[in-house]
């Protein structure tokens, strides 16, 4: 980012926690995850992490989720859009961002199993490289949260729902560092309710 300072502090995550939950059965942001709720663990990992702001995508069962994470210190936005799909809670976020952020992490409010220590991984390799995407990697696979620097914003909006936010890196190949990490977390998510019952013997 030509121009721009690479500052920590402007930093923002998106927590995307707008989704209907379909192939569970139930909304996933509520269940219960290491004595919390899902969401509650995500918004943790993130604000112990090195990242200074959070925006939560809210869609589907908003108003049970607001009273969540009214008590931690993120900003929320509401996608009228969320039956369209994650990439539109993506759309939303950033959206929503006040100006003058550096650079945004992309997290899936099912990914409880991110900590901090690879987000801060994430974020340092960032910072003292010269790419615009950085995504973590773990034996070879990529995982979350995706950063992205602001210079992407427009490109965001042309993406594809069918593709996704991953078609980013495809398209932009070129300015995307992966971050090797020893933390398998970054590839957990919690789509079906036996995904979750083994992710919850993860952590007993």
């Amino acid at each position: 980012m030509e121009g721009e300072s690479r500052v920590a502090g402007e930093l923002w995550a998106i927590i995307l926690a707008a989704g209907e939950s379909r192939r569970m059965g139930f909304p996933k942001m509520l269940l219960t995850f290491n004595e919390r709720t899902m969401i509650e663990n995500v918004i943790s990992n993130v604000t112990e992490s090195k990242i200074e702001n959070t925006m939560v995508v809210l869609g589907s069962e908003r108003d049970k989720i607001v009273k969540l994470i009214e008590k931690y210190n993120v900003r929320y936005c509401y996608n009228d859009n969320y039956k369209e799909g994650m990439l539109s809670s993506v759309k939303c976020g950033f959206r929503n961002l006040p100006s003058g952020y550096n650079a945004v992490l992309v997290f899936q409010g099912d990914q409880p199993l991110i900590n901090p220590n690879a987000i801060n991984a994430v974020i340092d390799a960032y910072l003292s490289s010269e790419k615009g995407i950085a995504i973590p990697v773990f034996k070879n696979r990529r995982g979350h949260p995706i950063l992205i620097a602001r210079k992407y914003k427009d490109e965001i909006e042309k993406l594809s729902p069918v593709k996704g936010l991953r078609s980013l890196a495809d398209k932009f190949s070129d300015d995307v560092l992966e971050v090797d990490t020893d933390e398998e977390g970054i590839l957990r998510d919690f789509d079906t309710y036996e995904e979750y019952k083994k992710g919850i013997n993860l952590i007993q």
